[in-house]
């Protein structure tokens, strides 16, 4: 079966779309990735996106217009990709803009709620692709006790695992987070988290300094030195030491964050706050290595490589900067480019993968990666 797989991330960059062919069930599933196109928001769109994102408040009938609007720009990218490729689709599976993720329970009305918003109206893409879609990956995860977050180690488990040692897979998206598989690993031995930032903050600091959406191949950075005090003051945000599962989103990482960074380093040079978020990326990915996946293993040795993936990927600073952290762990750093899995196109592929299993009515979350208290199978089907 051909799928199409839609992933917005969290940096609001644009959409990725794969074209996958699979077969098999479950974690025996095999791929193959046929085509792989990114076609970036226009600023305006961007704009609005990232208004939306956590926001205090906002105009009900405008998020209501926003999600029939991405449902629209989403067909519009599939098709797209089907010309370009000359191949059509039996299935999409799209995960959807995230407006707002909560995954622990918080107070409301008198209830504990958790929940989660991705935004894109699946009927509308299904209407004019002409295909089923699967969308709404998140909610079912969360109804089986888990923190919708993160469902790419699916996809890492299928790909990544090794007999004779453990692999940790980094996704440096808008959030950075990673699946670390131990040598021989069963699926419920995975342990998958967010690490904190990933562009996220490098980004937001960019824009506001520079007046560019990001720090092209980490130019910016590179003139600059990390603040270490500002730096060390960050790290110390209970998010980095908080015990996994966990997840993170604007709602940490986001405009507050980003105000109080900014505070810190008041009239220091604005290339070192760029070097400075770009810094906070890669140690946090450092502390989580050390504090939550080497622990797992013993000796901590047998994790012998990190494997990289996402838009981070294409800035060199940051992926120095990650390999000087862990150089004293000897570990390898690739990307997942070496694996022929391209790094813009893996969560595309992912949610590929895991609109197939749906399809076929199997369970894609990893309950011990995201809590949850079973397997689920995800999403909702919106048909033709």
């Amino acid at each position: 079966m051909i799928v199409a797989g839609i992933m917005s991330g969290t940096s609001a960059d644009g959409i990725n779309v794969a074209l996958v062919r699979i077969q098999g069930r479950g974690f025996r599933s095999r791929f193959e990735l046929l085509a792989h196109y990114e076609f970036p928001y226009p600023a305006n769109v961007r704009r609005t996106i990232l208004a939306s994102m956590n926001a205090g408040s906002a105009s009900v009938p405008d998020l209501s217009r926003l999600h029939f609007f991405l449902g629209e720009l989403y067909a519009d990218a599939v098709r797209a990709a089907q010309r370009r490729a000359r191949l059509e689709c039996e299935l999409v599976g799209c995960h959807g803009q995230t407006l707002y993720h909560q995954g622990s329970p918080a107070v409301f009305l008198r209830r504990r709620i958790a929940c989660t918003w991705q935004s894109g109206e699946a009927a509308i893409i299904a209407a004019e692709v002409g295909v089923p879609v699967v969308s709404d990956f998140r909610p079912a995860d969360m109804a089986a006790g888990g923190k919708g977050a993160p469902l790419v180690p699916f996809l890492d488990y299928v790909v990544y695992r090794h007999r004779r040692y453990g692999r940790i897979v980094q996704n440096l998206g808008g959030i950075a987070n990673l699946t670390a598989i131990p040598p021989r690993a069963l699926p419920q031995d995975v342990v998958a988290f967010d690490t904190g930032p990933g562009n996220m903050v490098i980004d937001a600091v960019t824009e506001r300094l520079f007046e560019r959406p990001y720090d092209r191949n980490g130019r910016i950075a590179a003139r600059g030195e990390p603040i270490e005090r500002v730096l060390q003051q960050l790290l110390r945000n209970s998010f980095f030491r908080q015990k996994p599962p966990k997840t993170a989103g604007r709602e940490q990482f986001g405009r507050e964050f980003v105000r109080e960074l900014l505070r810190l380093c008041h009239r220091a040079d604005d290339s070192d706050i760029v070097a400075t978020a770009t810094a906070l990326t890669a140690h946090s990915i450092g502390i989580a290595v050390r504090k939550f996946v080497l622990p797992l293993v013993e000796p901590p040795a047998r994790f012998r490589e990190l494997v990289v993936s996402g838009g981070g990927t294409k800035n060199p600073t940051l992926m120095r900067m990650i390999r000087e952290d862990l150089a004293p762990l000897k570990m390898r750093v690739r990307t997942s480019d070496d694996f022929g899995l391209p790094s813009q196109a893996k969560e595309a592929v992912a949610f590929a993968m895991l609109a197939y299993q749906t399809w076929r009515h199997l369970p894609s979350n990893i309950p011990s990666a995201t809590g949850a208290e079973r397997p689920a199978i995800l999403g909702k089907i919106s048909y033709v």
